[in-house]
């Protein structure tokens, strides 16, 4: 049984974003960004509610973003089709790359945030040299046939999700690609950090947690409602919690082994929390539901 530790609310920031579409920790969980309908992106220290810095340049809502690994830089994407590298400390844009035919819902740095990453609701996957001063992508992957709903990145695995009900997995040192039929639309997915299995958030109000390599269902935690959003999932940091955000405001803990419910959060009853995002190596999470993004933690003054 997963000791369940008691989390509670460390710190509330009102963002003042409209609607946070996506809340990011950084590589090491010292700061993280918030990406929202106001067309900017803002960089936090959420552990002592700093604003730390702005970032405009889009022209429409900004769905995604993500931190380098050596956090110099920071990659954004948006509804106006572009994405967009920035200089996290004068916060400029360095480059904007536009090859999208519609609204870019995810990005990721790869490992060592040589390469963006970029999906959209053109099908398209889109792979961006950040090094170089090319505009164009440096490989375009076609397999979905509708909107990709998230990507992940390993040091040589690619994973998308797409409304298409598939699963892709590339391996990039061999150029494979194996696609497995999930059955209902997926919302969101992502990997266990032993990189054993895919967690996949799905529309039809379950989360599967699936073999990577034979493509097995081992577990379905369910509780949570959709109601049509797309909902993220993440794993904690022992990778032993299986974590949602819920419909109804709540987050919810599973039981990896067990996929019994062991904890249940109440961001804001009846706002959805959409975007989770987990402590790289604590019992840390970060919550967004509309304009505001929730630490919780253990506190530690007990």
């Amino acid at each position: 049984m997963t000791e369940t530790l008691q989390l509670e609310v460390l710190s509330t920031i009102h963002c003042k974003q409209q609607v946070v579409r996506a809340v990011r920790f950084n590589i090491d969980g010292s700061y993280c960004l918030t990406c929202g309908a106001d067309k900017k992106i803002k960089l936090w220290n959420p552990h002592n509610d700093l604003h730390l810095k702005t970032y405009g340049g889009h022209a429409n809502e900004v769905l995604d973003v993500a931190g380098s690994s050596d956090n110099s830089q920071i990659v954004s994407c948006s509804a106006d089709k572009s994405v967009i590298l920035w200089d996290v400390t004068t916060g400029q844009p360095l480059r904007r790359y536009r090859a999208h035919a519609s609204s870019v819902t995810c990005i990721k740095f790869n490992e060592e945030s040589t390469m963006a990453i970029s999906g959209s609701i053109d099908n398209t996957v889109a792979f961006w040299d950040v090094l170089s001063r090319r505009q164009e992508p440096v490989q375009i992957l076609r397999d979905a046939k509708d909107t990709i709903t998230s990507i992940q990145v390993t040091d040589h695995e690619v994973l998308t999700t797409s409304v298409d009900c598939h699963t892709r997995l590339y391996d990039l040192r061999i150029g494979k690609m194996i696609s497995d039929y999930i059955g209902s639309i997926i919302t969101h997915g992502s990997l266990t950090h032993d990189g054993q299995c895919l967690i996949l958030s799905c529309s039809d109000g379950t989360i599967k947690l699936i073999d990577k390599d034979s493509g097995e269902l081992l577990n379905t935690f369910m509780g949570h409602e959709t109601n049509d959003y797309l909902l993220e999932n993440c794993i904690n940091d022992k990778d032993n919690q299986i974590i949602s955000g819920s419909a109804t405001g709540e987050i919810f803990y599973w039981d990896l082994i067990s996929s019994n419910i062991t904890n249940k959060l109440v961001h804001t009853y009846n706002k959805p929390v959409v975007s989770i995002s987990h402590h790289p190596s604590d019992s840390i999470l970060l919550s967004a539901s509309e304009d505001e993004i929730k630490l919780w933690g253990v506190n530690s003054k007990e």
